[in-house]
């Protein structure tokens, strides 16, 4: 599961990584690259919510490699022709792949590890992967044949495909899935307080994944190797602190986790932004880690609130918690545009702040 978790990530990954390539070749300006970002989030933003319904009424396994498909198929035609509604038409069909995987892929996932903080961790970490392989992927690649070459990033998604499909035809597989059991009743407030502090974990996620490579460049130049170089660093420590909360949570607690991470993430945000020269990659690094460490701790409480609809649940915590920070990107970008991008990254300072004052209204949820 964490394997495929990552394949399908690549996809979200790499719309931010081909952005410092779509501004060169083809010459866009911020608010039109925010809006192929926005294509691959918006849509995904808003069907989501009914995979998870529907995956709460019965299982289906089958969608989680054909899902895995269609986003590795949107991101390969990407760069297939010069057309810019094209290029919009299939960020979003991607999206559309992303959206239908993550809540039966969280579904499953809670069933197979148990439950378990450190289990959720790691399936977690392998979207974190994905997303920190992507640059690695999509920069050599579309370095060297141009966007002309995307359909051959379609690649990671039949590899995907064809390993969760031997996985979920898998007994013990399917035997997990049908066992997961229902236990407590539904606390929507609780939920609803949680799911503003994962929007505005998403928009200073996404905002730095789109913008982070151009900024680089800025801070301390290199061009596209340099954005490639800090876009790996942003999701390969995320990957990192996504593992560090599952383990910190069996430890601390996740709500006192979730405080913390968010509270460090303010100095650690205002450095990447403020602090001029190479500790830019630093304060990069550690914002990457605190952002991260509250992800999967946001998969199993949003499950542990609402139990009776874990579906749900996973979609909004896995899914649209991540892309719906897209539908922020271009006010971040007419900010950029009629500004700096300097001044528009300053105003995400404020989100990780309100998602630490947030957390106090939280309490562990109670399970059996």
């Amino acid at each position: 599961m964490a394997i495929g978790h990552a394949c399908v990530d690549v996809y979200q990954g790499a719309v931010p990584a081909l952005v410092p390539f779509l501004v060169a070749e083809r010459g866009l300006g911020y608010v039109a690259v925010s809006g192929i970002t926005l294509a691959a989030t918006l849509l995904s933003s808003v069907v989501q919510p009914v995979f998870g319904v529907l995956t709460d009424r019965r299982p289906l396994t089958w969608l989680i490699p054909v899902s895995m498909t269609t986003a590795g198929l949107g991101i390969a035609l990407i760069g297939v022709g010069d057309v810019y509604w094209l290029a919009w038409l299939a960020a979003a069909l991607s999206g559309l792949g992303v959206a239908a995987y993550h809540p039966e892929a969280a579904r499953m996932a809670r069933a197979v590890s148990g439950g378990s903080h450190v289990g959720m961790s790691w399936f977690s970490v392998g979207g974190n992967l994905g997303f920190a392989l992507a640059p690695a992927l999509v920069t050599p690649i579309i370095a060297v044949g141009g966007l002309g070459w995307t359909p051959v990033l379609i690649v990671p998604a039949l590899v995907g495909a064809v390993i969760t499909r031997v996985a979920v035809r898998s007994t013990s597989f399917v035997a997990a899935g049908n066992s997961l059991a229902i236990v407590g009743s539904d606390d929507w407030s609780s939920f609803l307080r949680l799911s503003v502090m994962m929007v505005f974990r998403s928009i200073v996620f996404v905002g730095l994944g789109t913008f982070i490579a151009l900024y680089a460049g800025q801070r301390v130049g290199g061009g596209t190797t340099t954005g490639g170089i800090a876009l790996f660093i942003l999701f390969a420590l995320s990957a990192v602190g996504t593992l560090l909360g599952g383990r910190f949570a069996t430890r601390f607690g996740r709500i006192r986790t979730l405080r913390a991470s968010y509270g460090i993430a303010v100095p650690a945000l205002a450095g990447l932004v403020f602090v001029p020269g190479p500790a830019f990659f630093g304060f990069l690094g550690l914002t990457a880690i605190a952002m991260a460490v509250p992800f999967s701790l946001h998969v199993t409480l949003g499950q542990d609130f609402l139990p009776t609809r874990v579906g749900t649940a996973g979609g909004m915590t896995l899914g649209l918690a991540v892309s719906i920070g897209g539908i922020g990107t271009p006010i971040l970008a007419t900010l950029a545009e009629h500004t700096s991008l300097h001044t528009a990254l300053s105003t995400l300072i404020a989100l990780p702040l309100a998602c630490a004052l947030i957390g106090y209204a939280l309490k562990e949820p109670v399970t059996e």
